[in-house]
C-alpha cells in the first residue's frame, strides 16, 4: 500500500472516532455505533480503491452498511480487504468509560480472514512469549510458560478476561494458579494490543469474544510482534450468549461451510 492510501485509511478511523465521540456518556450505544458506521462508510467511499469488507458489522440482512462482502471505495485502484469495528466497545462509549475505539485492519486483497460475525476463542501474549504459549494448552500451563518467558512469578501476572458467564471456570482456574484476573465488560481489542507493549500491566488475554475484533487484534499483534491465536466458536452452548438464542450448531457450521471454511476447528 502506498503512503497516500495509508493516510486515507487512517482518516477513516479518525472520522468514525470523532462521530461516535460526540455521543460519549449519553447512554446511547446504538446511536454511537450507527454514527461511527456511517462516518466510516462515507470516508471509505471517497478513497480510490477496490475495497471489500471481509469481516465487519454482520450479515447483509442485519447491517445496512459495512456488512460482510460489501464493496467500498471508488471501484478503481488497488484492491483492499478490511476487517472493521467502527465503535469497538459501544457500551464503554455510551457510559463514558475508557477503552472504546474505532478500529480496522486493512490488507491487500486476500490478506485477511474472511469469516461470519461469529465468536472466537482468543489468546494474546507479549512478544517474549510468541510461539511458546498455545491456545491448546490449559490456562495453567500457559501461565507457567508466560511466567518463564517474562521472568515474572505467576502471582505477578495479570490476565484480561471478558466478564461473561462462559468464563466462570476459566477465571476460577487463573485465580487458582495465583495470577490476577482483570475482568472487562467490553473492548478486548484494547486488551490484546496492551499485551504487545511493555509496562501496560496486561500480560495476557484469554477467552471468547467476537470474531471481527479477533481478526483486528491479530493484525495489530502481528505488527507489534506479539502472540495471537484464534479459533472460531460456532456452538451456542459454548458461546452462551442471548444473541444466539435462535442459532443452532448445525446452522452455524453450514454458514461457515458456505463461506469456504471447511476446517471449522482450525487454530489461526
Amino acid at each position: 500500500m502506498n503512503q497516500t492510501l495509508i493516510q486515507e485509511i487512517l482518516e477513516v478511523v479518525e472520522q468514525a472516532a470523532i462521530a461516535s465521540a460526540k455521543l460519549t456518556g449519553l447512554g446511547q450505544k446504538d446511536e454511537a455505533d450507527a454514527a461511527a458506521v456511517e462516518a466510516m462508510r462515507l470516508r471509505m467511499g471517497k478513497i480510490e480503491m477496490k475495497g471489500k469488507i471481509v469481516i465487519g458489522e454482520g450479515e447483509r440482512d442485519e447491517a445496512p452498511m459495512l456488512y460482510i462482502g460489501e464493496e467500498v471505495g471508488s471501484g478503481s485502484g488497488p484492491g483492499v480487504d478490511f476487517a472493521v469495528d467502527p465503535c469497538e466497545g459501544t457500551n464503554l462509549c455510551a457510559n463514558n468509560q475508557r477503552g472504546s475505539m474505532a478500529v480496522l485492519a486493512a490488507s491487500d486483497t486476500g490478506g485477511l480472514f474472511n469469516a461470519p460475525d461469529f465468536y472466537m476463542n482468543k489468546l494474546a501474549a507479549p512478544p517474549a512469549a510468541k510461539g511458546k504459549v498455545d491456545i491448546r494448552n490449559s490456562a495453567t500451563e500457559n501461565l507457567r510458560i508466560l511466567s518463564d518467558c517474562l521472568g515474572l512469578s505467576i502471582d505477578e501476572l495479570t490476565v484480561v478476561v471478558m466478564d461473561r458467564t462462559r468464563h466462570k471456570d476459566l477465571i476460577k482456574e487463573i485465580r487458582g494458579c495465583g495470577a490476577k484476573v482483570q475482568p472487562i465488560s467490553d473492548g478486548d481489542v484494547q486488551a490484546a494490543i496492551a499485551c504487545g507493549f511493555a509496562g501496560t500491566g496486561t500480560h495476557c488475554l484469554m477467552g471468547i469474544g467476537a470474531a471481527p475484533e479477533g481478526v483486528i487484534s491479530a493484525a495489530a499483534m502481528r505488527a507489534l510482534g506479539g502472540h495471537f491465536q484464534g479459533q472460531l466458536v460456532y456452538d451456542p452452548a459454548i458461546a452462551q450468549t442471548s444473541e444466539w438464542a435462535d442459532y443452532t450448531k448445525e446452522g452455524n457450521i453450514k454458514r461457515l461451510n458456505e463461506m469456504g471454511i471447511t476446517d471449522i476447528d482450525k487454530i489461526y
